[in-house]
C-alpha cells in the first residue's frame, strides 16, 4: 500500500501510521504508484469500481465490497447533449460509497479498532455502512440540522451519531479535536487521500461507458471537492496512460448561499474567499472553508473549467425536472442539472464572469452530470 506524502513540504508517512495531516500543517496525498489500468482486461471483469484494480492503492476485500460502482450513464430526456450518471443508485444511495469502501478496506487491513468521521450526511452514512460491514466501530459527527433520513440510515448501520450544534464548520472543528486517538482511524473524506482514489473510479467509468472516450465537459457539485478532485485524478491518469486524448473541462457548481470557490475564481484568486455559510437546501455542499480549496481551484483551472453558483430556487426547480424524468435526487444532487438548464435556457447571470465562461462549456456537444444522492435522504428539503 502506497505511503502518504505532504502536498506542501513533501514529507512522507507510512499509511499504517494513521496520520491525517502533516506536522507542517499540510494536506496529505497518496505517494506515486503505478496507475495504468489494463484496458484489454476490462471486458472480463466484474461491473464494480474494483475493475480498475491497477489504479487503486489497495486490493479488493470480498468480505467488504457490496459491488459498488459502475452506476448507469443515461441520456437526459430534457437536454439532448447531457448524460446523467446515477450514483444515487450505489448501496448507501450516494457516490460516497466509492471512497468509503476503500477506507474501510484499508482500516481492516491495518487492524484498527475504531473509526470516526465528520460529515454533512452522505459520507457519514457510507462510512457507517462499510465500517460496520468490516466489523469496525464508527462514530459520525454531523450538524444537528442534518436530515432525519440520513441520521436514521447512520444509526441503522450501527454508527454512534454525535449531533453538533451550529454549522458544518463547527462540526469539523469538533471532529478535529477528537481525531488522533490511538488505534482509531480518522476516516475523513476530506483529509484521507485514499478516499479520493476510490472516488476517481467515477471518472474511469465515464471514460469506459462512453466507449473509452471522455466528454467535452464534466459538471460536478463542489463543497469539500472530493468528487471534483477524484475526477481530476482519473482524467489526468487516463491521459497520462495514453487511454484518453484530452482532459474534459470541469465546471464546478456551488450554492449561491455558500460559494467561497466561485467567488475566488471570479476574483482571480488561488484560495477560497472567506464567507459566512448561509442556509441552503443543498446541505451537502455548504462548506464555507474547504480544506482542499487550493487544490480544487488549481484542478479546475488546469482543465480550462470554472466554478459557478446556482440559487436554491434554481436547484428546487431542477430537482422537480429530474423527478419528471424518473430520477428522484436530493437537492445537492440537483445543483449541476440546475446549472446546465440555466445555460440551455439562457437564464444565468450574464454579468457573472464565471457564468460567461460556463455558459459555453455547459452547452458543449457532450456534457456529463452526476446525480450523487437519492431523494429519500432529504425528502422534505
Amino acid at each position: 500500500m502506497p505511503d502518504l506524502i505532504c502536498s506542501d513540504c513533501g514529507a512522507t508517512y507510512p499509511v499504517e501510521s494513521l496520520v491525517w495531516h502533516c506536522t507542517c500543517g499540510g494536506l496529505l496525498d497518496v505517494a506515486e504508484f503505478v496507475r495504468k489500468v489494463d484496458a484489454a482486461a476490462l471486458p472480463g471483469r466484474a461491473p464494480s469500481l474494483w475493475r480498475y484494480a491497477e489504479a487503486l492503492p489497495i486490493e479488493v476485500d470480498p468480505a467488504i465490497t457490496l459491488g459498488e460502482g459502475f452506476s448507469p450513464l443515461v441520456p437526459s430526456r430534457a437536454l439532448d447533449h447531457v448524460q446523467l450518471k446515477l450514483d444515487f443508485l450505489l448501496p448507501t444511495l450516494s457516490f460516497k460509497d466509492r471512497g468509503a469502501v476503500v477506507l474501510a478496506t484499508l482500516a481492516k487491513q491495518l487492524g484498527v479498532r475504531g473509526s470516526m468521521v465528520d460529515s454533512s450526511g452522505n459520507a457519514g452514512t457510507a462510512m457507517a455502512a462499510y465500517f460496520g460491514r468490516a466489523g469496525i466501530g464508527c462514530t459520525v459527527y454531523v450538524p444537528e440540522s442534518t436530515s432525519t433520513g440520513k441520521l436514521a440510515q447512520m444509526r441503522a448501520h450501527g454508527a454512534t451519531v454525535e449531533l453538533v450544534p451550529g454549522s458544518r464548520a463547527d462540526t469539523s472543528a469538533v471532529a478535529l479535536q477528537a481525531a488522533g486517538q490511538p488505534g482509531v482511524m480518522y476516516a475523513s473524506h476530506v483529509y484521507h487521500p485514499y478516499f479520493l482514489h476510490g472516488v476517481k473510479t467515477y471518472g474511469y467509468e465515464i471514460w469506459e461507458q462512453r466507449g473509452r472516450s471522455l466528454p467535452e465537459t464534466v459538471v460536478v457539485p463542489v463543497g469539500n471537492g472530493t468528487m471534483l478532485l477524484g475526477c481530476y485524478l482519473a482524467f489526468s491518469e487516463l491521459v497520462a496512460a495514453g487511454l484518453a486524448e484530452r482532459m474534459p473541462r470541469i465546471v464546478a457548481v456551488q450554492a449561491s448561499a455558500c460559494s467561497p470557490l466561485e467567488q475566488a475564481v471570479a476574483q482571480g484568486l488561488d484560495a477560497p474567499v472567506p464567507v459566512e455559510g448561509g442556509a441552503t437546501i443543498a446541505e451537502g455542499i455548504a462548506i464555507a472553508a474547504p480544506p482542499r480549496g487550493r487544490q480544487i481551484l488549481a484542478a479546475v483551472r488546469a482543465t480550462g473549467g470554472t466554478v459557478i453558483a446556482v440559487t436554491d430556487r434554481q436547484t428546487a426547480a431542477a430537482r422537480q425536472h429530474l423527478a419528471a424524468e424518473g430520477l428522484y435526487v436530493e437537492p445537492t444532487s440537483a445543483v449541476c442539472f440546475a446549472a446546465v438548464r440555466a445555460a440551455a435556457d439562457h437564464t444565468y447571470d450574464a454579468d457573472s464572469p464565471t457564468w460567461r465562461v460556463a455558459a459555453t462549456l455547459l452547452t458543449a456537444g457532450s456534457v456529463v452530470v452526476p446525480l450523487c444522492g437519492a431523494g429519500l435522504k432529504a425528502p422534505g428539503r
